[in-house]
């Protein structure tokens, strides 16, 4: 079975789903934002950065996913690795977006979150459909934004995401191992939750404060 940038993006948009209402048993991604407010008292740089600490130590432990519950409806079978990676990383991206006052809901909203799966690599994406890198991504900002833009960066995210796990921008699911679990899987997977939720901060976060309010 092959996957190519848009059905990769069809999967993209079935566990985003599930990652924004959080599996059974699991809080929504508004409920862990608010979680990580609580816990460092309303500082939201703060509460960015433990997350990312703590999504980046899940991901490096071995066997990490063998907690993973409930049921994911894909229209799309992947492998239990790729497709518990990124149900993770878009929750982890999705709460930071939260937590910077983006409303998660919104497809506009969506198409970045997805943009920061690349991690290092959204930047120039970004570029490439004219998008102003280092301007604030503010709710309006993103809303702004024509349908086509939108459209063109979710295509290009599909074929980058499709290169990461395969060749010649296909993902050749009978070919793939998988790479959850043991250390080296591990330490892999951590690293690359690392740069994705650095990505998710830049984009959505800056020194100044939450993006969304300025």
């Amino acid at each position: 079975m092959k996957i190519n940038k848009d059905s990769i993006i069809k999967i993209l948009d079935s566990l985003y789903d599930n990652a924004i209402d959080g599996l059974p048993g699991a809080p929504s991604v508004e409920e862990l934002g608010n979680e990580y407010i609580k816990k460092e008292n309303g500082n939201i740089e703060k509460s960015i950065n433990s997350l990312i600490r703590w999504q980046t130590t899940k991901a490096s432990s071995a066997g990490f996913a063998s907690g993973f519950g409930g049921k994911i409806t894909l229209p799309i079978t992947l492998p239990f690795g790729i497709a518990f990676l990124l149900y993770n990383q878009l929750r982890m991206v999705a709460t930071i977006a939260h937590l910077c006052g983006l409303d998660t809901s919104s497809d506009q909203v969506k198409t970045f979150v997805y943009c920061a799966l690349l991690g290092d690599g959204a930047t120039k994406v970004l570029k490439d459909m004219g998008v102003k890198v280092g301007e604030k991504l503010t709710q309006n900002l993103i809303s702004s934004m024509s349908r086509d833009v939108l459209v063109a960066i979710n295509r290009a995210v599909g074929f980058r995401l499709v290169t990461k796990f395969g060749e010649k921008g296909v993902i050749n699911l009978g070919k793939y191992v998988p790479f959850v679990g043991g250390v080296v899987g591990g330490s892999i997977d951590g690293i690359a939750c690392y740069h994705v939720g650095k990505s998710a901060k830049k984009l959505f976060y800056d020194n100044d404060g939450p993006n969304s309010t300025k």
